[in-house]
């Protein structure tokens, strides 16, 4: 699997993260480690959880992600050989959520302890939190890379505008920026005021900031759960409309002219694309994941990557899509 650096870190990441939100609670242990030794036996590299998973399922508080990870890393003995990334902010039971600089403290050390490891890879703050000062945050997240306990900063749900300011309060303390941003993000658009609740979508200014700033671009929720493949998964509501409706149209072109599915498109299309996206894959099935991994030998031409990416009703200027 190829690689890509995160930010300006010098600490380079497989092009395909694997999603965690329901290992070790929805998918049970044995199941999660042989996807967990899938994923790594390709080369995959970035094992992306939370706190908080899977707090909204019966019978689970939180952690149990964590938890099998680091149960699955200190089995293999292969924690050198991989990347853990975990995030805080959103409240669960034992932690009302927010970024002050306590909640920080504690919930990265609830979160080795969880992993088993003695740093995260990766730190995100998860969700906004306007109650605490962004210089407070900042500097909290600067002490724990100090301490060696995180090595990149990222945001995920964060506006831009939130971004941007953090990371100039970084910057004129000496402190650590975020340099990876996580946001949802899929080849259709989300039709005009769709509601996401905290989560926020990638937008297209965000991709000439991510490229201004050297910043890695992450992406979760990139299949809708299996909408773009399966006749019982309807396209969100947020996603609904004509614009879509082409887009689609382009995908399953460009799918049948390669005989591959939908969904290795998507991924091929998202690491091809100007800045290139780092997609979250997910999967409780060995045989979805593999269909994931195989799209990273598919590569798409000028043309089709042209006409995918234009399909529908444009929101973006042509300058914008050639690279700097």
């Amino acid at each position: 699997m190829q690689t890509v650096q995160l930010g300006r870190s010098g600490i380079e990441a497989s092009t395909l993260a694997m999603g965690s939100d329901v290992l070790g609670s929805k998918v049970d242990k044995a199941t999660t480690f042989a996807l967990l030794d899938l994923y790594f036996e390709h080369g995959g590299t970035l094992i992306d959880t939370a706190n908080f998973y899977a707090s909204w399922l019966p019978g689970c508080s939180g952690g149990e992600s964590e938890s099998v990870i680091g149960a699955w890393v200190q089995e293999r003995g292969n924690r050198d050989q991989v990347l853990l990334s975990s995030k805080l902010a959103f409240d669960y039971p034992g932690s009302p959520g927010g970024l002050s600089a306590a909640q920080i403290e504690q919930e990265c050390d609830k979160s080795l302890k969880r992993l088993r490891t003695d740093r995260l890879d990766v730190y995100y703050a998860h969700r906004d939190d306007f109650d605490t000062p962004q210089a407070v945050t900042m500097q909290a997240f600067d002490r724990l890379v100090k301490a060696g306990k995180v090595r990149v900063l990222g945001a995920s749900n964060l506006a831009l505008w939130r971004i941007a300011e953090a990371n100039q309060i970084a910057r004129t303390n000496g402190w650590t920026p975020y340099q990876v941003i996580q946001q949802r993000y899929t080849y259709v658009r989300p039709r005009h005021g769709a509601d996401f609740g905290p989560q926020i979508f990638l937008s297209e200014e965000l991709k000439v900031f991510a490229k201004h700033h050297s910043i890695t671009l992450v992406a979760y929720s990139i299949l809708l759960q299996g909408a773009y493949t399966r006749d019982d998964r309807p396209l969100p509501a947020q996603f609904a409309g004509v614009d879509s409706d082409q887009r689609i149209s382009a995908l399953r072109a460009v799918a049948a002219e390669l005989a591959v599915s939908p969904n290795q498109v998507i991924i091929a299309w998202m690491r091809q694309s100007s800045p290139s996206i780092l997609p979250i894959i997910a999967a409780s099935k060995t045989d979805q994941l593999n269909e994931n991994i195989d799209a990273l030998a598919l590569t798409l031409t000028d043309d089709q990557m042209h006409r995918l990416t234009v399909a529908g009703n444009p929101v973006i200027r042509e300058a914008w899509l050639q690279p700097t």
